[in-house]
C-alpha cells in the first residue's frame, strides 16, 4: 500500500471517528499513531517528543489560560446582565433598538469574555422573554441572540485568533489587529439589517413602550451607562491596546486582563472565594482541553506529513481551475461545510494546516487569509445540526420557541457572515490596513 493511499485512508478514518462521536483529541492521536506506524513503523515518532516540547513551551500559548480566566471571571461577575439592562434602556426608543442593544452587548462581551456559551445563554435568559413580550418576531429574536453571542470569536481577544496565529506562525498582535475592523464591520452589518427591518417591517422589531422607558430618568440612565459600560471598555482598551500598540506581549496583556477582570468583579461586588474557585476550575478545564488537542494534533501532523499527505493535497489543488483564488475559495467552502458537522478547533488544526504550505508557496498574505478563516469559522457556531450557539439557546429558550424558530432565525445572520467574508476577500485592506498602519 502506497504512502499516498495511507494518507487518504488516514483522513477518512479521522472524519469517521469524529462523526461517530470519538473526542477530537483521541481521534487525532489514534489515527496519527496507527497510520504513521503502518507507513514507517515506530521510527516516525522519534521527533514527537521534540514537537510536543515545542508546544508546551510556546510562550504565546500562555495567553490562552489567562484570557480564558478573564472571560470566565467577567461572566461570573454578571457583566452581561448589567450591560443588557443599560444598553436596552438606552436604545429602546428606536424600532429594533433592543435588537441593536443585544448586538452591542455581544461586541462588548466578545471583547472581554469571548465565551460563546456564556454570552448566548446569558442573553437568551435575560432578553428572549422580554423580546417576545414586546412583540419581536420569534425567529429574529433567536437569530440576533445567537449571532451576537458568536461575535467573540472574531473580535479580539479570542481563542480562534490566538490559535490561528500559532498555526500560521504570525504575531498574535498582528492577527488581533487584522480582525478588529472585520469584526466591527460584521457587527455593523447586523445593526444595519435590524435598522432596515425597523423601517420596512416595524412589526418584527417594535420599540420599547414609552411608559416603560419613563421608569428611569435621563440623568439616572447616563449614570448607569458610565458605571456599567466604562469598566469593560477600559479593560478592552488596556488589554487590546497594549497588544496592538506593541507595549505588551500577548501573555503580558492577558495577565493584565486577568487582573483587570478581578478588579471589575470586585467593583461590581461580585467577587468571592466561591466565584474565584469556580473561575479557576473552569479555566483549568478549558485550557487543558485546548492543550490536549494541540498535543494530539502534533501526532496527526507528524504522521500525515510523513505519509506525504501535504504533497497529495498540493497535487489535488493543481487540478482546480482559477489559480490561487480558486484554491482559497475551495478552502473557504470546505471550512463552511465542515462547520455543519465538527467544531472550529478541529477545523483549525486539520483543514488549515493541510492547505497552508500551498498558500505559503503562492505568497498569499497569511494575515489576510487568517482573517478570512476566522470569519468563516464563525458560521460553524450557527449552522445546524451541530451549531453550538443553537444548542445553547435551545437549552434556555421558553417553551413557545421551537427548534424551527431558531433555525429560521439564524439563516439571515449566516448569510451576513458570508457577506462579510466576501467583502474581506475582495477588499483585503479591511484586514491588512490596521496591522500595517500601526507598524506590525
Amino acid at each position: 500500500m502506497t504512502l499516498e493511499v495511507l494518507a487518504t485512508l488516514m483522513l477518512v478514518a479521522f472524519f469517521v471517528l469524529l462523526l461517530i462521536g470519538i473526542p477530537v483529541g483521541l481521534t487525532l492521536a489514534a489515527t496519527g499513531f496507527v497510520f504513521g506506524y503502518l507507513g514507517f513503523g515506530a521510527s516516525l515518532f522519534n521527533l514527537l517528543p521534540h514537537r510536543i516540547f515545542g508546544v508546551v513551551t510556546n510562550g504565546t500559548l500562555l495567553a490562552i489560560p489567562l484570557f480564558v480566566f478573564m472571560g470566565v471571571m467577567l461572566e461570573k461577575s454578571k457583566l452581561a446582565e448589567e450591560l443588557m439592562d443599560v444598553i436596552g434602556l438606552a436604545a429602546g426608543s428606536l424600532k429594533g433598538g433592543l435588537g441593536i442593544g443585544i448586538v452591542l452587548v455581544g461586541v462588548l462581551m466578545g471583547a472581554t469574555t469571548g465565551i460563546v456559551g456564556a454570552t448566548v445563554v446569558t442573553l437568551g435568559l435575560l432578553t428572549l422573554p422580554g423580546l417576545l413580550r414586546r412583540g419581536y418576531d420569534k425567529g429574529l429574536a433567536c437569530g440576533v441572540i445567537c449571532a451576537s453571542g458568536t461575535l467573540g470569536q472574531i473580535i479580539p481577544p479570542s481563542l480562534i485568533l490566538i490559535l490561528l496565529a500559532d498555526i500560521t506562525n504570525q504575531s498574535v498582535g498582528t492577527i488581533f489587529a487584522a480582525a478588529m475592523i472585520p469584526g466591527l464591520m460584521l457587527s455593523g452589518i447586523y445593526v444595519i439589517y435590524i435598522l432596515v427591518l425597523g423601517m420596512v417591517r416595524p412589526d418584527m422589531v417594535p420599540a420599547v413602550p414609552p411608559e416603560e422607558r419613563a421608569q428611569i430618568s435621563g440623568l439616572q440612565l447616563t449614570g448607569k451607562i458610565v458605571r456599567v459600560v466604562a469598566p469593560p471598555i477600559g479593560l478592552v482598551i488596556a488589554v487590546l491596546g497594549s497588544i496592538v500598540a506593541g507595549i505588551a506581549a500577548p501573555s503580558e496583556a492577558a495577565a493584565m486582563g486577568a487582573l483587570g477582570s478581578i478588579l471589575v468583579a470586585a467593583l461590581g461586588r461580585r467577587l468571592s472565594i466561591q466565584v474565584l474557585r469556580e473561575t479557576c476550575q473552569a479555566t483549568t478545564r478549558i485550557s487543558a482541553m485546548v492543550m490536549f488537542i494541540l498535543v494530539c494534533a502534533q501526532v496527526f501532523s507528524l504522521a500525515f506529513r510523513g505519509l506525504h499527505g501535504e504533497k497529495l493535497v498540493q497535487d489535488a489543488f493543481t487540478l482546480l481551475p482559477g489559480g490561487i483564488n480558486a484554491s482559497i475559495w475551495f478552502l473557504m467552502a470546505l471550512i463552511f461545510v465542515l462547520g455543519f458537522f465538527i467544531e472550529w478547533i478541529e477545523i483549525s488544526y486539520i483543514a488549515v494546516p493541510l492547505f497552508l504550505p500551498l498558500f505559503i508557496n503562492a505568497n498569499v498574505d497569511l494575515v489576510w487569509l487568517s482573517t478570512l478563516i476566522c470569519i468563516n469559522l464563525q458560521t460553524s457556531f450557527l449552522t445546524p445540526p451541530f451549531g453550538w450557539s443553537l444548542f445553547f439557546l435551545r437549552g434556555v429558550a421558553p417553551p413557545e420557541i421551537s427548534t424551527g424558530d431558531i433555525y429560521r432565525g439564524i439563516v439571515p445572520f449566516v448569510l451576513m457572515q458570508l457577506l462579510a467574508l466576501v467583502l474581506v476577500f475582495f477588499f483585503p485592506p479591511l484586514a491588512t490596513w490596521l496591522p500595517k498602519a500601526i507598524g506590525w
